[in-house]
């Protein structure tokens, strides 16, 4: 007997998945176990930072700290990596986290992340946290990729806080061709198009091109923040764009199930 609609929500769609290759597979997995076909297209490499010396420097004094910030799951897995490849982590450093995925991956290396936010996932939503409005004299560590936006460490800087970066890795556009993606999506092949950050969405955008873009203006996304869709907006993209409730896999996944659930009752009421 084969499975139900319930059982296989995605049945027949093919969904674009543009997290670095290194992070796709688990997202990619729950795509093919409810019927769906995941289109593996990398937006963003991770590589070394262009100065590795200066993080190295940050993370030898990680005991005068009071607070370590991560910024994004990427920011852990490099971040953590690093520290531990010359030192135990401080038990009296608190650990905050900008979001339900990147405190996920803090729990899969063992670290707790004692602050983050509830429900918006963003650098103003950390910001609100009770924690981050009493900083004056503190010491503060953020986890980030080289660039990225200021917002948060100027405002803790406004707040009184010393704040310092470890910039652990950097993030580049992959060297793809997207041909092979333009003639699926010509196929009708992609169905929807995930989209986890502001930059991945500006990548997509540069490197499909003209014509590639063209498609991307007709077609649905599942995105992960607000912040995403207004990107999305500003570039004239998306034709329905659905927010995840989290950056994690399974949050996009729900997200990408409510679309397609919402779009079948659409249709078959016309």
């Amino acid at each position: 007997m084969n499975p139900g609609p319930a059982a296989r929500p995605l049945a027949g769609l093919g969904v674009l998945v543009t997290r670095p290759a290194h992070q796709a597979e688990p997202f990619c997995d729950l795509i093919t176990a409810a019927g769906g076909t995941p289109i593996r297209f990398p937006v963003i490499a991770i590589e070394m930072p262009t100065n590795t010396v200066a993080a190295a420097a940050v993370i030898g004094t990680l005991d005068t700290f009071d607070l370590a910030i991560f910024i994004s799951a990427n920011a852990v897995e490099q971040g953590v990596a690093a520290v531990r490849a010359r030192r135990d982590w401080p038990e009296s450093l608190v650990i905050a986290s900008i979001g339900e995925a990147t405190a996920q991956a803090l729990i899969e290396r063992g670290l707790v992340s004692a602050v983050r936010p509830e429900q918006r996932f963003d650098s103003e939503a950390l910001l609100e946290h009770p924690a981050l409005c009493a900083v004056a004299g503190k010491r503060v560590v953020i986890f980030r990729g080289e660039g990225g936006r200021e917002r948060l460490a100027e405002t803790l800087r406004a707040r009184g806080a010393e704040v310092v970066y470890a910039e652990v890795y950097r993030r580049t556009l992959p060297a793809v061709d997207s041909a092979p993606l333009r003639k699926r999506w010509h196929a009708g092949e992609v169905g929807v198009a995930v989209i986890t950050s502001a930059e991945g969405l500006h990548n997509l955008h540069a490197l499909l091109g003209p014509e590639g873009s063209a498609l991307l203006s007709t077609t649905p996304l599942v995105v992960a923040s607000d912040r995403v869709l207004q990107r999305a907006h500003d570039l004239g993209v998306g034709q329905a764009a659905r927010v995840a409730r989290s950056a994690t896999d399974q949050g996009l996944f729900e997200a990408v199930v409510a679309w397609r659930q919402a779009e079948t009752v659409g249709r078959d009421q016309k």
